[in-house]
């Protein structure tokens, strides 16, 4: 089969959703399918285009039998609702005509990951001239996103792009997403049901199952020996605010034993770096995104996990850091309302995580606590990682019902 995979994240991004993109087409290839992906230069959570690469021309590659077509791109250096907007767009008019051009190889199938939306009159418009079955695979409710974050403006604007975001959502042959909370939303915005498929992101359980504590990864990233380790790592954005991490850690500023680890990049780590300097906050150490291969040994070597957002995104939005952590048997503590897909999920598999109110310091002061009397490996968070999160079952799942 010939499968075009099209979106502005891919391989070598380390995080978020350009590392699953990357993952599923390589596997795709692997399965004997014909793969192209349409995206753009590396350049998230750094907002920074990665080194050998150019955000102003395009480019072809192969990457494990996977012929990659990247795109131009505009890249804010400080990203604003503004700047943002105007970065998804450039994606999507520098990628027209890349996509359209994918017309003589005929596809069988088009699959666009959102974000961005921006993207899908062209993928639509592809998968109709080509005869093929299209696919809206949804990793970010970025409409959801930006209004519950309160970037969105006024009412008749916000009318508007529900309205436009619904009508095309109805466009697409199937539209999977990657929680039930998020195909309850997609329900919400006319999708019919026999049009929706659960593809939830994975996990390469096996790298992850039996990792050993890593004291010298810690003291490779500055913690002291014999410290406890309460580890956030990913992307430092708006929609996490980590501000809270700060906040309890003033509040544990008396208990040196705890160190609160920042590992990551982002947009909003200048913020909160000026701010631990500002304040002197002595229990708080950065680092940067670590090598692929060392992940396991971090996440085995956290005494706690904060899975961070805040109020207004988290059925908007599933934490992909997520999924390792529970399959390395970690113990998270994570922020999110009761009636949410991540408050569904620790209410159906009790003692999975623990989960506190969000933006709250309190809450998360309370749920340290609580984690940290916790056995180190998480045995339910295991048992379902194995269960539900295997990169095997999930792909053959879906290429299955696609």
């Amino acid at each position: 089969m010939k499968i075009l995979l099209y979106g502005i994240n891919y391989s070598p991004e380390l995080t978020g959703i350009g590392k699953y993109s990357g993952e599923q087409a390589r596997w795709l290839a692997e399965q004997g399918h014909e793969v192209r992906v349409v995206t753009a230069p590396p350049y998230y959570p750094q907002w920074q285009v990665g080194e050998g690469y150019s955000p102003w021309r395009f480019r072809t590659e192969q990457d494990a039998g996977v012929t990659v077509i990247r795109c131009p791109l505009y890249v804010p250096r400080q990203p604003t609702a503004l700047t943002r907007l105007l970065h998804l767009l450039s994606f999507s008019a520098s990628s027209f005509l890349a996509v359209l051009g994918q017309l003589r190889w005929k596809p069988d199938l088009v699959m666009l990951v959102v974000p961005t939306l921006f993207c899908a009159p062209q993928a639509l418009l592809l998968a109709k001239l080509s005869g093929a079955r299209s696919v809206l695979h949804i990793q970010d409710y970025e409409v959801d996103a930006m209004f519950g974050l309160g970037i969105g403006g006024g009412s008749l604007l916000r009318r508007l792009a529900f309205g436009i975001e619904r009508w095309l959502l109805r466009r697409f042959d199937r539209v999977s997403t990657i929680s039930s909370g998020m195909l309850d939303k997609a329900r919400g915005k006319g999708v019919h049901s026999k049009r929706l498929l659960f593809f939830p992101n994975w996990s390469e359980t096996a790298r992850f199952r039996q990792v050993a504590h890593s004291h010298a990864l810690l003291e490779r990233l500055g913690v002291p020996p014999g410290a406890r380790v309460l580890l956030y790592s990913g992307n430092i954005g708006e929609k996490q605010g980590l501000e809270l991490i700060l906040d309890a850690a003033q509040a544990h500023a008396d208990r040196p034993e705890l160190i609160f680890l920042v590992v990551g990049q982002g947009t909003g780590k200048a913020r909160l770096l000026e701010r631990v300097q500002r304040e002197g906050l002595r229990n708080v150490l950065f680092a940067p995104l670590q090598a692929y291969e060392d992940l396991p040994a971090l996440l085995a070597s956290a005494d706690a996990h904060l899975v961070i957002q805040k109020r207004g995104v988290a059925d908007a939005v599933l934490p992909s850091k997520l999924t390792n952590i529970l399959a390395v048997g970690g113990n998270a503590i994570i922020t999110a309302d009761p009636d949410t897909t991540l408050g569904r999920l620790c209410e159906e598999h009790t003692g999975i995580a623990v989960l506190i109110e969000p933006e709250s310091v309190a809450a998360l002061n309370a749920g340290i606590e609580r984690v940290l009397a916790l056995p180190a490996r998480n045995k339910v968070a295991l048992n379902y990682a194995k269960e539900f999160l295997d990169k095997e079952r999930i792909l053959q799942r879906f290429l299955a019902q696609v």
